[in-house]
């Protein structure tokens, strides 16, 4: 019973079978044997008929043939049940009788032979007819070289593509005709269809609707420039990689499609064609790693570090530059804080000749920082350094290159040092911004309510007609004018590196030439301002060493503070309100005072963090590398500090209150009128009075060409000074502060 059972099943399976079989004839259709033969005619391959009826007898030998691929382009996807019913089809119509010629009498002649009839037109060649063959899984055929090439296309994939709506012929134009032409085949020039087809939607007026065409145009118009499309050194008739070489042709996917991102992972694998090496180095790294093991769709593949479509050698300078900046796309923190150290704002400006990301970490070979392999391990980091920094220490191991003030755990010496210096710009702007705003204010209501300024009568027995008070010798003002534009020169060429991502530094730095020179400019004006600043303190040794016993270190003439300049601040504020009249001053005012010493802070501040970052190796030998990082702060915070400062707060002190506006000459001439020298010094002035002492200051006034080239140079200085603050505000608040 149960064998009946089992039989019944079979007979049952197998009508089912033949119900829904196809016909000999709809095979041949359906397997795409009629893409390449015709049943009659020659067309890529035989005829079937003669072939069938060339193994007549032996359909078995030919039926493991085709399976086989043997003799036969490809493995014919077909069962021997449907091997046999297409050969059965063809033996059919093989053996089908044909029609006889009735007899011509023999008494007449033959009539000429009609001409053949014009051959119909070729029909045009649909994705259908060429996927008769290319759709057949393993389609290939011999190519010029005598290799086997792959000519299978998939017709799901291919229609799924951004050229899946595309007939075959408009990208293979040189097929016209199956059989095709036993000649070589035209490569497809993707560039010029993509070009036409562009060149068309702006002629109808459809760049619209076609937008994303015009990002291929511009991506053809990177690709021209770039590397890949350059001739092959080995082999100059053809270009290092061609659109094909790159992308799948018949599988190049809509943008953001899930296709087109799971494609990406792919890409190692296709650059791999041609760097070989460079594709092994990289199934190595943590992003090959990530990207070939565990198909991660996010990990970086060859085209987000190297760019695509304008790829260069990254020996070029714009190159890796550029694969810095990539680096940034997924490693934002790490890219912002690395164009905070020198490395990063010379290569901010645009230069690539200091560190760049690379260099330190590796490229194609790039490890997790934790592992030994990895250039940046503690084990290997001071090698890494060795290879730009030959006299590196072991101090430069401590360094910080991606240190942010932000974050107290991990860098405590970078958030204080941040810290300090943002207390000390706030307190210092705050009190002389206030001091300024309020000295304008209380000359301003003075001058409307019109008070004369204070008169002090002066001694009538002294010949002072065309004399003036000497305040500054001639080496003092030379001093003066050579400190002024080295701190010009600094503020320069300084800022331009400090603010490396504001417009005008790039303009400054063109101007220069290069970082390089920028910097060999720099330390230049640096080594004279602090050989100014050196011989200053060796005057004073001299000066306070020869009159040890008698100097006054508190005295009228001195410079060093005191509790009179406390009452004399509490003073001004008080007339700055109206409450009091102006106080009167000795030879040095307190703000004066201020300027004097602001210099040794600044010489102390500015120039020992400028020294450190200028002899790294003698830094690091004796200092833990984080210093670098302080310096870093300390030199560019300060700086600031001492432009603003000097621009705004001591040019107005000088030049630009209302009773010196719109310049003072003394610090040009040296020279100052009596009445003003009375005004401003009026104690200095009655002291010296008293004393009989004041005839020895008195000179002549400087002569017209003196006053006249006193006033250019400083008007110069002036619209420098004020150039410079502006490009300091500008960087400044551009960084956002």
């Amino acid at each position: 019973m149960k064998t009946i059972s089992l039989l019944l099943a079979l007979a049952a399976a197998l009508l089912a079978g033949a119900a829904n079989a196809e016909t000999g004839e709809q095979l041949l259709t359906s397997k795409g044997c009629l893409g390449c033969h015709g049943i009659d005619e020659k067309k890529m391959g035989p005829a079937l008929k003669l072939a069938a009826a060339k193994y007549k007898g032996a359909e078995t030998k030919l039926i493991a043939a085709l399976k086989e691929g043997k003799g036969h382009p490809i493995k014919v996807d077909a069962t021997d049940a449907e091997l046999k019913a297409m050969i059965g089809y063809l033996a059919g119509q093989q053996a089908a009788p044909s029609k006889r010629a009735a007899p011509r009498p023999r008494a007449q002649a033959a009539p000429a032979k009609p001409a053949a009839a014009p051959a119909p037109a070729a029909a045009a060649l649909d994705n259908a007819t060429c996927l008769g063959c290319h759709g057949n899984e393993g389609f290939a055929m011999p190519g010029a070289d005598g290799n086997v090439r792959a000519l299978h296309v998939t017709k799901e994939k291919f229609e799924s593509s951004v050229h899946g709506k595309r007939q075959c012929v408009e990208c293979h134009k040189d097929i016209t005709e199956i059989p095709h032409r036993q000649s070589a085949p035209r490569k497809v020039s993707c560039v010029q269809c993509h070009e036409a087809l562009w060149a068309t939607a702006q002629k109808e007026n459809k760049t619209a609707a076609n937008a994303r065409l015009g990002v291929v145009v511009e991506q053809i118009n990177k690709y021209m420039h770039s590397i890949h499309a350059r001739p092959n050194r080995d082999d100059q008739s053809r270009t290092n990689a061609t659109c094909y070489n790159c992308h799948e042709a018949h599988y190049v996917y809509p943008k953001d499609s899930a296709a087109r991102t799971e494609w990406r992972l792919s890409i190692p694998d296709a650059c791999g064609k041609c760097h070989a090496k460079q594709r092994a180095e990289y199934a190595t790294s943590v992003h090959g790693k990530e990207v070939l093991e565990k198909r991660n769709l996010y990990a970086a593949v060859c085209s987000d570090c190297h760019t695509t479509h304008d790829i260069d050698t990254p020996e070029a300078a714009p190159t890796r530059l550029a694969i810095t900046r990539n680096c940034g796309t997924c490693h934002v923190e790490n890219l912002r804080t690395y164009t905070e150290t020198y490395h990063g704002q010379v290569n901010t400006l645009g230069y690539a000749h200091t560190a760049k990301c690379f260099d330190c970490h590796g490229s194609h070979a790039i490890q997790r920082v934790s592992n030994p392999a990895s250039m940046v391990h503690p084990d290997n980091r001071l090698g890494t350094c060795r290879k730009c920094h030959q006299d590196a220490t072991a101090g430069f191991l401590t360094f910080e290159p991606h240190a942010t003030s932000h974050d107290f755990a991990r860098y405590p010496y970078v958030w204080i040092a941040t810290k300090l210096m943002i207390a000390l710009l706030v307190g210092v702007f705050v009190f002389f911004w206030t001091h300024t705003a309020l000295w304008f204010y209380r000359e301003y209501q003075d001058r409307q309510q019109r008070k004369g300024r204070p008169h002090v009568l002066a001694d009538e027995s002294l010949p002072l007609q065309g004399k003036q008070y000497q305040r500054f010798g001639p080496l003092w003002r030379l001093a003066h004018l050579v400190f002024a534009v080295s701190v010009m020169t600094l503020v320069l060429t300084g800022m331009a590196v400090f603010f490396a991502d504001s417009a005008w530094a790039k303009i400054v730095m063109t101007a220069f030439g290069s970082p390089k020179v920028a910097a060999v400019v720099h330390r230049t004006a640096a080594a004279i301002m602090l050989g100014i600043f050196f011989v200053h303190l060796v005057y004073l040794v001299v000066r306070i060493g020869r009159n040890w016993r008698t100097f006054q270190w508190f005295g009228p003439v001195s410079l060093v503070p005191n509790w009179q300049d406390l009452k004399d601040i509490i003073a001004m504020f008080q007339w700055f309100l109206g409450r009091t009249p102006r106080p009167v001053f000795e030879r040095w005012t307190y703000w004066e005072k201020f300027d004097y010493w602001a210099v040794f802070w600044g010489m102390a501040i500015i120039g020992g963090s400028g020294l450190m970052l200028a002899f790294p190796a003698a830094t690091a030998s004796v200092l833990p590398g984080w210093m670098f990082n302080v310096a870093t702060i300390v030199h560019g915070e300060e700086a600031v500090l001492a432009a603003v400062f000097l621009f705004t707060v001591h040019f107005f002190n000088n030049h630009f209150r209302p009773d010196k506006f719109p310049l003072d000459t003394v610090m040009f001439t040296g020279a100052v009128p009596l009445e003003e020298f009375r005004r401003e010094h009026a104690l200095e002035y009655k002291r010296l009075l008293e004393s009989g002492q004041l005839s020895r200051y008195l000179v002549d006034a400087p002569s017209r060409p003196m006053t006249l080239g006193s006033k250019v140079l400083g008007f110069t200085l002036i619209a420098i000074g004020l150039t410079l603050l502006v490009l300091v505000v500008s960087g400044f608040m551009a960084r956002g502060g």
